[in-house]
Formats: C-alpha cells, structure tokens, sequence
C-alpha cells in the first residue's frame, strides 16, 4: 500500500503545471532583490555627494544597469566633478556609471558601471503576459531615506493598452494629459499596484520564476504629483522587456 501511495504522489506531481512547483514569491524577492539598485548622481566635490533619482536593475554580464531614460540628469556639473552614480546594496555603495545607450521613446537608458559584476536579471517573454496575470515589482519608492532597502509590491496586469510616449514629461499621469496622448502609440502594460516617484526604473517580473517582464515608468496621479504619497492611485504602468531587448541589441550585449 505506501508502495502504491507513493506511486500515485510521484504521477501526480509529473503533471503539475510548472507554476505551481515553482518557489514562491519570498524565495524569488531573496533571489532577485541584490540585481535591484539605485540610480542618481554624485558630487565629491559637494556638501551633500549624493543625489538619489531613481530605481534600476543589472542585466546581461551584470555590469549593465537598466532605468528609465527621464531618472537620468539632463545635464552633469563638470566643474564639480558630477557623475552618474549607481548605488549598491543597503549602504548605497557607489558605483560610477556612464551612459552606453539611451531611448527616449520607450523611456529606457543603458548603463554601464565601474567595478566587479553583480547578480543581474533574465528577460522574460513579453508576448506571453495575459491581462490577470500576477506581478511584481521592486524597487525603492520613497529613496534612501533610512537606507536602500529593496520594497516589493505585486498586482495584477490589469491592461495591455496603447501609449504614445513614455518620455520625460509623462513619466507622471493626470487625466488631462491623457488627453494628448495620441500620437505614436504602443502597447504598455497597466498594472494595478501602487508605485511612487522613486519607482521609476523598477524591474517589473514573474513572481514565480523571477524573469523580468518590464520596467515601472508612470505612475497614474489623480491630481497632483504633491498628493501621490498621500493619496496614491494604485495605477502604474511598465514598459515590455520587449523594448530592452532591443536595447541590448543596440549595445551588442546578450540578454
């Protein structure tokens, strides 16, 4: 009889969708939160050296850092020795970086740090993601104000929508300017999880593998980008990991 049982047991979980043999999304946060980092600027020169601006993850030989195009400075201070900087671990060690490749139609940047390699994301298939599907994203929504510790949030894809443009000015939504947002449009996914300004450039991935499916680029505000850590609205959008395959290709770096 416990022969037979154990038989049975050993069918059973032969035919279990893969999911669900999968680990959970503790273990997958453990494993993909040290690929997560901050992005932003440093000044040795300056009283206050650091300047936090964004969310961004290693890929590809993990010495690549992925963000959105509109978290990285317009313009550095020469004179002070400004640079753009990637913040490791929760000290926020820095790492200089320089820009290797930069599209600002779908919001994203590529960037290349100093230093020895880092854990790094694998790229998903975006063509696979379903509205309902679950997700989850990591990053650092309110900055290092006690420190960089990784903060996850999950949802669900609640929409796959056409957008017109992911750049600067829109990285942050209001119902007016949804109403110019005609031209030039492509597929991004909505997801029903709050994010906060320091988000941007957050990787978006499976909670069950890890894979990374997308990028968190604007957040949906109902009024004012004042009143989004009061009164946030739970509606975020991510680029598809679609569009940095083809930003890796452009820098003749595998995924």
């Amino acid at each position: 009889m416990p022969q037979q049982l154990l038989l049975f047991l050993f069918i059973i979980l032969m035919f279990l969708p893969e999911a669900e043999i999968l680990a959970d999304l503790p273990d997958t946060i453990n494993r993909v939160k040290h690929a997560v980092v901050g992005i932003g600027t440093y000044t040795p020169t300056h009283q206050s050296q650091a300047s936090y601006r964004g969310t961004g993850f290693m890929v590809a030989d993990g010495r690549h850092v992925v963000t959105n195009a509109h978290v990285l400075p317009s313009s550095l201070n020469a004179k002070r020795r400004e640079h753009i900087a990637v913040f490791v671990g929760i000290q926020g060690k820095v790492r200089r970086a320089e820009k290797v490749v930069v599209d600002h139609k779908h919001d994203l940047a590529l960037l290349k740090i100093d230093g020895a390699s880092l854990p790094a994301f694998s790229l998903g298939n975006a063509s696979r993601v379903r509205e309902g599907d679950l997700v989850a994203f990591t990053g650092f929504p309110i900055g290092p104000v006690l420190g960089l510790y990784p903060v996850t949030h999950r949802g669900i894809v609640a929409a796959i929508t056409p957008i017109a443009s992911a750049g600067r000015v829109l990285r942050d939504l209001n119902p007016q300017r949804i109403q110019h947002l005609r031209s030039e449009p492509f597929k991004v996914f909505q997801l029903d999880a709050t994010a906060y300004p320091g988000n941007s450039g957050s990787p978006v991935y499976d909670p069950d593998t890890g894979k990374l499916l997308g990028v968190v680029n604007m957040v949906f505000v109902k009024e004012s980008k004042e009143n989004i850590l009061k009164d946030p609205s739970g509606i975020t959008y991510a680029i598809p990991v679609d569009h940095l395959r083809t930003l890796l290709s452009r820098a003749g770096l595998k995924p």
